[in-house]
């Protein structure tokens, strides 16, 4: 069988939500509104994270990554979802699919990966108050950031690199919005053997150490939450990591659904809309779950725009 440089396939067609002319225009207003939302109220925290130096924290500097990361996990696959719709096309070619595929797995996995070490803060910040800033001191938070951004970036690569050996039949068909690596496995027609060897070894790493992490962050702050006496102190102490609590469990809680929905038969288009759940939903839902229930940025949203 030859490899996929030698199958002379030039483009595939993202099938995700092509059903129903009618249903179109409700469809790209629907995106295109969730879509700027996402990037306007992911902007706004960078923006206050940024400009107030009351913000200059850990938690605030991982804040305004996760913001960041966000905003580039959506633009890989709205955007061209949304000129489909508008040109009523559903081509993609075979070189964009493949760089939308590797941003894709970046993002995603730099978001996994950040929410890890937003527990860690936590961790450290409830269980360690009176070391917080030695331990989290700006060498260590800059090399969490960059370990992360290195790490999603080999894995990304090294999941693209066997998806671009794999033969496909020159007419291909993607039943979803963007080019997702579990349905480009689906339709190789050579061996898949080693794509499927490398997504779960990717999945361990991107999954399984990070949700492990956050999962013993957790149970040591509650831990430690219990052993307070006062009320009051159970309460503050808690609200630290509502916030990026109700954000591990809207992201992974979504993840989970995609990857039930995919397991069952004939689940592609209930896959294509599980999707929109962590790809969509999610980062627009991150920067109000952050400013509604933080105190901090709402107060710097007041001295940004001026209200006492």
């Amino acid at each position: 069988m030859q490899s996929g440089n030698d199958t002379r396939i030039s483009e595939f067609l993202l099938l995700g939500f092509s059903e129903g002319l009618e249903q179109q225009p409700l469809i790209f207003g629907l995106f295109l509104f969730m879509y700027l939302i996402t990037v306007l109220g992911n902007l706004l925290i960078i923006l206050v994270v940024v400009s107030d130096s009351h913000l200059s924290t850990p938690m605030y500097f991982f804040l305004s990554n996760l913001s960041f990361a966000d905003i580039c996990f959506t633009s890989t696959t709205i955007p061209k979802m949304l000129w489909n719709i508008q040109t009523q096309s559903q081509v993609i070619t075979y070189a964009d699919c493949i760089t939308q595929m590797y941003f894709f797995i970046i993002f995603s996995g730099l978001d996994i990966y950040l929410l890890a070490v937003m527990a860690y803060d936590r961790f450290v910040a409830i269980c360690h108050p009176l070391q917080y800033m030695v331990i989290m001191n700006p060498r260590l938070c800059l090399l969490l950031v960059l370990v992360s951004w290195l790490t999603s970036v080999l894995l990304s690569l090294l999941q693209t690199s066997v998806v671009l050996r794999l033969s496909f039949r020159t007419e291909m068909e993607i039943p979803h919005f963007f080019c997702e690596l579990n349905q480009m496995i689906q339709l190789a027609c050579s061996d898949t053997f080693l794509n499927n060897m490398v997504m779960y070894f990717a999945a361990m790493l991107l999954s399984g150490g990070p949700l492990s992490g956050i999962l013993y962050s957790y149970s040591k702050i509650v831990s430690s939450i219990h052993r307070i006496f006062l009320a009051k102190g159970k309460y503050k102490a808690f609200s630290t990591c509502a916030s990026h609590l109700s954000v591990v469990s809207l992201f992974f809680c979504t993840s989970l659904g995609v990857c039930l929905s995919s397991a069952a038969p004939q689940s592609a288009h209930s896959s294509a809309v599980a999707s929109v759940m962590y790809t969509v939903v999610t980062p627009m839902l991150n920067p109000f779950i952050y400013s509604l229930r933080n105190r901090d940025i709402k107060r710097a949203l007041k001295r940004i725009i001026g209200v006492q």
